[in-house]
Parts: structure tokens; sequence; C-alpha cells
């Protein structure tokens, strides 16, 4: 009897244990299949908001500051109006980003741009270039001050000392917003150090018997600012060496005016006889010769002309009240020129 007691006994627990582990297992699948569902669900719920429209309406600037987290991120852009849900984006970023790391910069988010498409563009660096264009003829004070006003070029200005008259060359520069004012600087500086190094390495400077580089920088920064008009510039500069050669003085007006304005390169109104007489060292009507350094910062057309200048007998010229200048061989007709130049200049007062 005990014997079947026992047996009994096994039986119904062996029932009770299986029933139980069916019941837990289909627990378990029923579970597991919840996750599955609940995370597929999800999964495909991200996919879908992060690929959706997002609801600029017009373009945006951004700037991602260096060291910021995908979290941080995430919560910048939503609170630039970006995107519509941090966590979407974070999570987007984290699940399809595929370990890419978002970069720093300043970016432009364009109208509709999808969560996906805003990562992707983050991803690939591709930061707002912008633009400065420096004008040929400016002195260095010049460049400093419209560097000054460039809001999106970050950093301080260096010491004036630190860049010489004529050793910055003017152009159109393009920086992004990790580049700083003093970088500017210093790009326009090694820019006119090799294009002055590769016109001299032409050999260019023979035909205009200039003796050094230096000098041709001086003599250009002189035809800078004595024509704007291109078809004027290798025929001043053959005049200015006529002079030189035969040991006339210059007698170049923007030499007296830098001199007088403390390097600034302009005054607000005109040139007086006294101020011709100004002792400087750049007054080219009280000294021969070349000034004591350039008075301005050339561009590449002025080099050229300087070095390549135009084959003529011409030792005077004058404003024609058109822009342009009237050229003359001798003084008597520079006398006529001058003339004619001062009864425009009171028709135009």
């Amino acid at each position: 009897m005990n014997n079947r007691f026992e047996i009994s006994k096994i039986i119904k627990t062996n029932f009770f244990q299986r029933k139980i582990f069916r019941i837990t297992l289909i627990t378990f699948s029923c579970l597991v299949f919840l996750v599955f569902t609940m995370g597929f669900g999800s999964y495909y719920f991200l996919k879908g908001e992060f690929s959706a429209p997002g609801r600029l309406s017009e373009s945006k600037i951004v700037i991602i500051p260096h060291g910021y987290s995908v979290k941080s991120i995430g919560s910048f852009l939503h609170d630039q109006g970006v995107v519509d849900n941090s966590l979407v984006f974070y999570w987007g970023v984290r699940l399809f980003g595929q370990s890419k790391p978002l970069l720093s910069g300043e970016y432009e988010i364009l109208p509709g741009m999808a969560n996906k498409d805003v990562m992707s563009l983050l991803q690939s660096g591709k930061v707002v270039v912008r633009k400065i264009t420096v004008p040929e003829g400016l002195t260095v004070k010049q460049i400093y001050d419209l560097l000054k006003k460039t809001k999106t070029l970050k950093g301080d200005l260096p010491s004036l000392s630190k860049f010489s008259e004529g050793s910055l060359l003017p152009e159109t520069y393009l920086y992004t917003s990790r580049d700083s004012k003093s970088q500017i600087l210093e790009r326009m500086q090694n820019s006119m150090t090799e294009l002055l190094q590769g016109l001299w390495n032409d050999h260019l400077h023979s035909k205009s018997q200039i003796l050094s580089p230096n000098e041709v920088v001086i003599l250009a920064s002189i035809v800078e600012r004595e024509t704007s008009r291109k078809d004027e510039r290798a025929r001043i500069a053959g005049v200015f060496l006529n002079r030189l050669k035969l040991g006339m003085k210059l007698q170049s007006d923007p030499t007296v005016i830098y001199g007088i304005s403390g390097g600034r390169g302009i005054i607000n109104r005109p040139l007086t006889k006294s101020d011709l007489k100004t002792k400087s060292p750049y007054n080219t009507y009280t000294n021969y010769g070349l000034p004591w350094g350039p008075i301005s910062n050339p561009g590449r057309a002025s080099l050229i002309a300087v070095l390549n200048p135009f084959q003529t007998d011409e030792l005077y010229f004058v404003a024609d009240g058109g822009g342009g200048h009237l050229f003359a061989r001798d003084l008597d007709n520079h006398n006529l020129n001058v003339k004619r130049w001062r009864r425009i200049k009171r028709m135009q007062d």
C-alpha cells in the first residue's frame, strides 16, 4: 500500500510540475513575443519619425559647439527649432548613425530637412563656407578695420606691428566658423610671399630694372593708389620708372597722404601745398627715389604692371575727370593737362 501511495504521489507531482512548466513556457513565449513585437514596433516607429520631414519652413544657420555629445546636440537642435523631438534624434543617431561622429561647426539646415538628413550633414562636416574680399590698395590699418567688422570671424586681431605694409595680398578668401582673424591675416601674408616669389622667379623684373622684390612692392603700392583702372597700371608704372631712371622725384600724392594720415592712407580733405612740403620718409615731393616703404597692399595686377611696365617715354600724368588720366612726355603738355583738370574740377565743385 505504501508503495502504491508513493508512486501515486510521484505521478501527481510530475503532472503538476509538467503543467507549471507548460504554463511558464507559454507565459515566457508570450512575453518574448510581446517584447519582440514592441521592439520591432518601436524600431519602425523611430525609423519613421527619424526619416519624417522636419518642421523648418526656411533655411537656418546653426553652430554646433565643439565637444558636444549626441544628447547635447539633440537638445541644442530642438531648442533651435530644427528637430521636433531630441530623443528621436538621439536614438536615431545611435541606431542609424553607423557610429560616425557628429562634427562641430557652422551648418545650414534646409527647409523640411529630416532628422536623418541633419545627422548626415553633421557627420559629413560640410560646414558653411563664407568669403571675405579684401580690395586692392588697402593699408594694413584698413584691412584690420575690415576684419573687425567681420563678425563671423572669431578671435582678436594681433598687434599691427606683426604685419608690415605691403605684406598682405588683397584677394577673396574663403573661411569657416573655425577660422580666426589671425589665420586670415597669415594666409594673406603667405599668399603675398608666394606670389611675389613666383613672379620674381619668372624674371619679369629684368624688364623694369627694379633691383629687389621689396622695391617691386613699394612701387606697386603707389601704382595701386594712383589708379583703379586695369588698362592704366602698366602705363603709370612705366612713367614712374622713367622718372626714377632720370633721377626725378616721383611726386605722387598718395605717398604724401600716407605720411600725413599716420599710415591709414586716407584724409577727408584735399591736399594742400603745405601738405606737399611735409617732412616724411614717404613724401615723394620732398624726397628722391622710392619712399621708405610701401604705402598700401598692392594686388596681383599692380605687381605684374611694375614687373612688366608699358614701354613709354612719358614722364607725367594727371586725372582726366572721368576716372582715368592724361599722360604727357614733357612739362608744357603736362601743364596744359593740369589746367584742363582744374577746369573740370571747378565745374564738378
